[in-house]
């Protein structure tokens, strides 16, 4: 046997005994059964409620700000110096109250040189009423000229005039100096003095404010309304007169609307560039606990009884700008439904379209199914509040819980190949 007969019997060997490892490594899960199919994963476990019908009086919710009903800035209208601050700085002033005394001396000064300067023209008045007097005599008798008599007629109509500048000289005088003792021009709450004593102020509109009143009550909530709500709730003819609109009032730090009022004015146009329309309430505020400028949560409407369909906040996901919920079906499959949310209700979410009541849908564990995911439906009642998780737990926490759970329920093999 030559060389290449040997290689080519050596080749055939090799062939033939890698041909067996094949078929017996094939073979062998079905002799030996140590090779086994994976099982099927089984449907994950998701909370699901019921949505809730109900007949509801519908509110809507907007932001605003309070608002004084009077707010007055102090200025001077006299010029001098700053003599007294009459008041406390965040105290409650009346009207008519002394806030501020300007030195008021050269103003005193000015009212007595005015009454002098009255005096002498009213001396000089009568003196011409009586040559007048005089002159008509005389005139009667041929021993003045016709010149002469309207001369004295005209000086006793110059002296009349000059009397009566002399009497609004002086009405200024005493205008100016009423003006050094600075009052409240309303009843309300008193700023801090923003000039103190010694301070030199001028007069005019220019000049920084002395301190600021507002009034205490009652107070403004201004707010935006949309145009639908407009239209539902404040237009002519929509039902009830706009000032009989009960509106209700929460600071940020108040849970509920506990302050309630009515709508006192709506504005005379609708915002185009916001698609708004301003609309103002008043609200007693007899305690002072509305301050002008504090956030205000506004809650308006009241309106016609109607059913609505409520679910819980927690069940509403987003996709790109649109609402959504999943609708568990007969078949245990998610079913993706776009929805239209409205306002709140007692801890609830009304849905104006997309949903009918008693759907299932899916209120826990939104974000670890898709929809098409068949699941395993666990039923519980739509909660009022957050209570689907415990307070102060995340969703990853509560994720990361679940999974510590399920692990404990496992054999000790299958958690330790999960761990790894």
């Amino acid at each position: 046997m030559n060389h290449q007969s040997r290689r080519t019997l050596i080749a055939i060997a090799i062939v033939a005994i890698l041909g067996a490892g094949v078929a017996t490594s094939v073979l062998r899960p079905w002799h030996g059964g140590e090779a086994q199919a994976n099982p099927a994963p089984s449907a994950p476990a998701v909370e699901v409620a019921a949505a809730v019908g109900q007949t509801i009086t519908e509110w809507d919710e907007f932001s605003g700000r309070i608002e004084a009903v009077d707010r007055v800035e102090i200025r001077p209208r006299v010029s001098g110096t700053i003599d007294t601050v009459h008041f406390r700085e965040g105290s409650i002033v009346k009207k008519g109250d002394p806030l501020f005394t300007i030195d008021p001396r050269p103003y005193a000064a000015e009212v007595a040189r005015a009454e002098a300067a009255l005096n002498a023209a009213q001396v000089r008045a009568s003196h011409a009423q009586s040559e007048k007097v005089r002159a008509q005599r005389l005139l009667d008798d041929n021993a003045i000229s016709r010149r002469e008599f309207d001369e004295r007629i005209n000086t006793a109509s110059e002296t009349t005039a000059d009397v009566r500048g002399a009497q609004a000289a002086l009405e200024v005088a005493r205008l100016n100096l009423s003006y050094t003792r600075i009052v409240a021009p309303v009843s309300g709450k008193v700023s801090r003095a923003e000039i103190t004593v010694g301070n030199l102020v001028a007069a005019g509109a220019a000049s920084p404010p002395l301190t600021t009143v507002v009034s205490v009550s009652p107070v403004y909530a201004s707010f935006d309304v949309d145009e639908q709500s407009y239209l539902r709730y404040t237009a002519p003819g929509a039902g009830g007169g706009k000032n009989d609109l009960p509106v209700f009032v929460g600071l940020a730090n108040e849970d509920d609307y506990p302050h309630k009022g009515k709508i006192h004015s709506v504005d005379n146009r609708l915002d185009t560039r916001s698609g708004t329309i301003r609309v103002r309430a008043v609200f007693d505020n007899a305690d002072g606990r509305l301050l002008p400028g504090l956030y205000a949560k506004v809650k308006l409407g009241g309106g016609t009884p109607h059913p609505a369909v409520l679910i819980n906040d927690r069940a509403i996901g987003t996709d790109q700008g649109k609402k959504f919920v999943l609708v568990v079906d007969k078949a245990n499959k998610l079913v993706y439904r776009e929805v239209n949310l409205g306002p709140s209700f007692e801890g609830l979410r009304v849905i104006r379209k997309g949903l009918q009541p008693g759907e299932n849908i899916v209120v826990n564990g939104l974000m670890r199914v898709r929809p098409g995911d068949t699941v395993a439906p666990k039923p519980v009642a739509m909660a009022y509040r957050s209570e689907l998780e415990p307070r102060g737990t995340t969703p990853d926490r509560k994720q990361a819980a679940d999974d510590k759970a399920g692990q404990a329920d496992k054999p000790a093999e299958a958690v330790a190949k999960t761990v790894s």
